[in-house]
């Protein structure tokens, strides 16, 4: 398939940058072929590749609460045992799945989920449990819950939720505001648009930002999201960056900081639905950190990866976003945190992507959210 070069919007400056021709060299003329490893996934959410198995096995959960294992070769196993119930409405339901950087040591697998609670209340929690496995069929054991999102409260939307190790083995969680408590983004007292960050038993870090602050959540490590469904570690700072869901437009990049406020729903690009009405006071404030690229109109990005290896020529240290609206993988050309290029991919496909990653043998893979959702390799 050619990749195709389009109009994208830019980052902090505002207006419209043009994706110039791609770097010279190699890169030059780059095309991609989307093969196929698996199909017939109900709505594919999440994407994780298991250590020292041989030949390359994968997790792969559906928003409906199935995860299964799924081989290089697309054959798929029975729903692994073990799963606690999920709240599947709307936007909810099980959501990302990650691998515990000692797995091939301990076996934990982590997942985040919606947690039905009393009446019609849930919130995200994420669980962990031990994975053992027969070929592609498994149960999980030791089930707990290491994180619950405060307070419950009734919705079917932004529930995030993206998992991060980072380098010394703590948790990024990502969360959403719940749609209709988005105000909560901006206060402390709760978990609703923040990214918190916990050690892997759920443990809260003694150098959280706001661990000694009264009346603060102390898992808390960044505010003022709306709904991050896009993380991952940068290969060289270790730094965490995310994307996250504007309201119409108003998608943003950004690298999350300990302590800082990311400006929901006082700073934005995006409007309310329907009406167009503007949100907030505007693009910019002093205190707020300014997004590094945002979306107008909105693409409604989920995942992301950074392309370490060599197998895609001239794209070594590139940042890949997917994104169900606009149906397309979105590469952004990086030079330190300033996004130089867009350049919009996979078109032809016509399909909602959920989530990209890399795979430990170089190629990227990508989930395509619908009732017959694929498992695809990006070769080229």
């Amino acid at each position: 398939m050619e990749l195709r070069i389009s109009l994208t919007p830019t980052g902090r400056l505002g207006g419209w940058l043009l994706a110039v021709l791609l770097a010279a060299g190699a890169a030059q003329g780059q095309t991609l072929k989307p093969v196929t490893v698996a199909r017939g996934l109900s709505h594919p959410w999440g994407l994780a590749f298991l250590p020292g198995e041989g030949d390359m096995r994968m997790l792969v959960t559906e928003r409906d609460g199935r995860m299964r294992i799924v081989d290089a070769r697309g054959q798929m196993g029975a729903p692994i045992e073990g799963l606690p119930p999920v709240d599947a409405r709307g936007q909810g339901g099980l959501l990302d799945v990650v691998v515990h950087p000692q797995f091939a040591q301990n076996r934990w697998v982590y997942w985040s989920y919606s947690e039905p609670a009393e009446g019609r209340s849930n919130s995200t929690a994420v669980a962990r449990g031990k994975l053992q496995a027969d070929g592609l069929n498994g149960r999980l054991s030791e089930v707990q819950v290491v994180f619950r999102q405060q307070p419950r409260f009734a919705s079917t939307a932004h529930f995030g939720s993206r998992l991060v190790f980072a380098r010394d083995g703590q948790l990024f969680v990502t969360l959403g505001d719940r749609f209709s408590r988005r105000d909560d983004a901006q206060t402390l007292d709760n978990h609703h648009g923040k990214i918190v960050r916990i050690e892997a038993d759920g443990r809260t870090p003694a150098d959280n930002p706001f661990v000694s602050r009264a009346g603060a959540r102390p898992e808390t490590w960044s505010l003022g999201h709306r709904n991050v469904q896009g993380a991952a570690l940068h290969p060289q700072t270790g730094e965490l960056w995310i994307h996250e869901h504007g309201p119409q437009g108003g998608d943003e990049v950004n690298v999350s900081l300990a302590g800082r406020n990311y400006g929901w729903p006082v700073i934005t690009y995006g409007a309310e639905y329907g009406s167009g009405r503007k949100i907030g006071e505007g693009t910019d404030r002093q205190g707020i950190e300014p997004p590094l690229v945002h979306w107008v109109p909105s693409i409604a990005p989920s995942g992301m990866a950074f392309v370490t290896g060599d197998r895609y020529p001239g794209w070594k240290g590139d940042l890949f976003v997917g994104a169900l609206r606009a149906q397309t993988l979105v590469r952004l050309q990086l030079d330190g945190r300033r996004v130089v290029r867009q350049e919009r991919l996979l078109t032809d496909l016509g399909e909602r992507i959920r989530d990209v990653r890399q795979g430990p043998d170089g190629w990227l893979y990508v989930l395509t959210d619908s009732d017959d959702g694929k498992l695809i390799r990006l070769e080229r």
